[in-house]
């Protein structure tokens, strides 16, 4: 199990409006915790709130650099929607960690109405709590929480980025290719990592696509993977909820067995597993009251990997939490594009669903080489939301200029979302 100690919250807002420029909207924050630390930071929270400058907190996109000098990647924040319905997108791309660090470059999260839909599983420990290790950190923080497949992001041939080697990782970071962040409109966090394999480049996109036609914004999530050799791609997406309803068949297996042998694959038990059939594959999932569908550009010879937390776990300190894989076998440079979608609603009340079903009817990719990825995004309703990127050039004045199907495309600067 994760856990995360609510102490370090309060001693974070204190800190950040004390050292920080003091943003009075943090101290209703502190007012709202009521609790604060017995400092001079938590004194000069108090005190402002004595005084009456607290204003409600404002959230808005936002980005945090790494490192001792802010020179070592970073956390890109996505928001949009109003307080009650927000979507938050965590992106990382940051530097090792300075010895806390997990093996999760150019990871995401993904928050709706303050809830994980793509969880961070965090950290393996029951603070203060006997029973378990003492209260401090569990063995499975190393085996399990600190690896790769325990993250939303890619492994390469079942190895931890930087064969899981703490020296090795401390020695790069992952560096911020593009941003677009903004409170009206399409939002964008591009980042590169070209450390983690040998001969492997991984230039992630993820994308906030603000689109009437969707209850809530769009995510579209374009992993491009450069490779001298062939290789074997784990992408996984590590869900909270039911799962719903697939449009592939599904073949659950029997007897269970460990994923794998080590870098956290071993706690991974297998419960069932997929093949690609279709030019798009989709699966559905149910959580909060909030049905959510992952839509792929599957290509021949994917699978699809069910599974569960919890294998080689004989004291029970992990979650038995669902994950789902897309794996790639036998291959070497490549794209991923999958679309995650958030609509609908349960009432437990009234017991009525709305708005359960995709909007998404197909994926294409329309251009793959190595200085440009074209993708459409195709409705049921018959229009199209096609994103238009450069792989390799982000200067926001250069032109460019593409032949799709014999006719010229050209937009400014490093992409271009068209919508119709």
């Amino acid at each position: 199990m994760s856990y995360f100690s609510r102490v370090s919250w309060f001693h974070a807002v204190d800190i950040a409006y004390h050292y920080g420029d003091s943003n009075p909207g943090l101290l209703s924050i502190a007012s709202a915790q009521e609790k604060i630390t017995l400092d001079d930071a938590g004194f000069a929270v108090a005190m402002a709130i004595k005084e009456g400058k607290a204003v409600p907190f404002s959230k808005k996109s936002m980005e945090i650099r790494d490192g001792p000098m802010g020179k070592q990647g970073g956390i890109t924040i996505l928001r949009a929607g109003d307080v009650e319905s927000e979507l938050n997108l965590v992106a990382k791309y940051t530097a090792q960690g300075n010895s806390h660090g997990h093996y999760d470059k150019l990871s995401f999260s993904l928050y709706f109405k303050g809830e994980e839909v793509l969880q961070d599983y965090g950290l393996a420990r029951f603070v203060n709590i006997d029973q378990k290790n003492g209260g401090g950190y569990l063995k499975e923080n190393k085996t399990w929480a600190k690896q790769t497949i325990a993250h939303n992001t890619l492994v390469v041939n079942e190895t931890s980025h930087f064969k899981g080697k703490y020296e090795l990782g401390s020695q790069f970071h992952s560096t911020k290719y593009v941003s677009e962040l903004s409170s009206n409109g399409h939002q964008l966090i591009s980042a590169k990592e070209n450390n983690a394999y040998e001969g492997v480049k991984m230039h992630r996109t993820l994308v906030m696509v603000e689109d009437e036609r969707f209850e809530n914004p769009l995510i579209l999530d374009v992993f491009n993977v450069n490779a001298s050799d062939n290789n074997k791609y784990d992408l996984p997406y590590h869900y909270f909820g039911q799962l719903i309803s697939t449009n592939f068949d599904v073949e659950s297996l029997e007897s269970l067995v460990p994923l794998g042998k080590k870098h956290g694959y071993q706690h991974l038990w297998l419960t069932a597993k997929g093949t690609a059939t279709v030019e798009i594959d989709q699966l559905s999932w149910f959580s909060n009251n909030t049905f959510h569908t992952l839509s792929m550009a599957s290509k021949h010879g994917d699978t699809y990997l069910f599974t569960k937390l919890g294998a080689n776990d004989p004291e029970f300190n992990l979650r038995d939490d669902p994950s789902f894989v897309i794996r790639r076998a036998n291959t070497a440079s490549t794209l991923f594009v999958n679309a995650i979608e958030t609509h609908g609603s349960y009432s437990p009340v009234t017991e009525i669903s709305k708005n359960t079903r995709t909007k998404i009817k197909g994926i294409s990719i329309l251009m793959e080489t190595e200085d440009y990825s074209v993708i459409s995004i195709n409705l049921a309703e018959g229009a199209s939301i096609k994103l238009y990127f450069a792989n390799n050039n982000k200067n926001k004045n250069q032109l460019h200029s593409i032949l799709l199907d014999g006719v010229e495309q050209q937009w400014t600067g490093p992409y271009f979302i068209q919508t119709n």
